[in-house]
């Protein structure tokens, strides 16, 4: 495990390596939001709702339930990055817009049924999930378990083509082994955040999770003037 002063060392190594590109990739008023167990969503649901459309604008998308929304922007890419694998017929949305009700009454289920010590390696507290936000999508194997919280989604066939694809259109694992003790959630292989290509693109060459990339952009923001960037909305 990296120590806290090696940790910032590296995002000051890579943050001085994005400064001294000629055409820097990211824009800051654009910047992915971060939401995690200390920043919760702080959108109102209303405004974020407003932004979603259902998975079955789609119609060749398979989906666990036909209620299933996502952001628009998100959803789209999707679609695209399924197509671009062939993975219409071998992938299933299982989650993803979830209100603060649902995911109360998820974390509570799993709390039940799983107990504590699964419940904090793979479910948000309510307020604190990235589903909140619509730009975030769960996917599993339509060979394999669907199971809501950890469906399986394995390295190869459809599945292993979306994964080396997603930053392609936009997306990254959100959730890795490796990044655990920054993200506070276990290894998700299913679970993918919408961040948009340019921010993915240099996530996944630089091996960011979205703590170390918003801090890198947070650093950045600050140096330029533009004060602290916002974390939750």
């Amino acid at each position: 495990m990296e120590t806290e002063t090696k940790r910032l060392a590296k995002i000051n190594g890579y943050s001085n390596e994005m400064k001294e590109q000629p055409n820097p990739v990211h824009q800051p008023e654009s910047a992915p939001v971060l939401v995690n167990r200390h920043h919760p969503w702080t959108e109102s649901p209303e405004d974020t709702e407003s932004r979603l459309a259902p998975v079955s604008t789609f119609a060749d998308i398979q989906a666990l339930d036909a209620d299933i929304r996502l952001e628009r922007t998100c959803l789209e890419r999707l679609d695209a990055l399924l197509d671009a694998v062939g993975g219409k017929n071998g992938i299933v949305v299982v989650s993803g817009y979830r209100d603060l009700a649902e995911q109360t009454e998820i974390y509570y289920s799993s709390l039940r049924e799983n107990g504590a010590a699964y419940t904090a390696k793979f479910v948000a507290l309510p307020g604190c999930s990235e589903h909140h936000t619509g730009l975030a999508v769960d996917v599993g194997s339509a060979a394999g378990g669907l199971d809501f919280i950890a469906p399986e989604f394995p390295d190869d066939g459809a599945c292993g083509a979306f994964k080396a694809r997603a930053a392609e259109f936009g997306f990254v694992q959100r959730y890795k082994a490796h990044k655990e003790y920054l993200t506070g959630i276990s290894c998700e292989p299913w679970h993918f955040r919408y961040v948009g290509a340019p921010h993915a693109a240099i996530m996944e060459e630089r091996d960011l999770c979205l703590e170390e990339y918003v801090e890198i952009l947070r650093q950045e923001r600050a140096k330029a003037g533009h004060g602290e960037a916002s974390y939750g909305n």
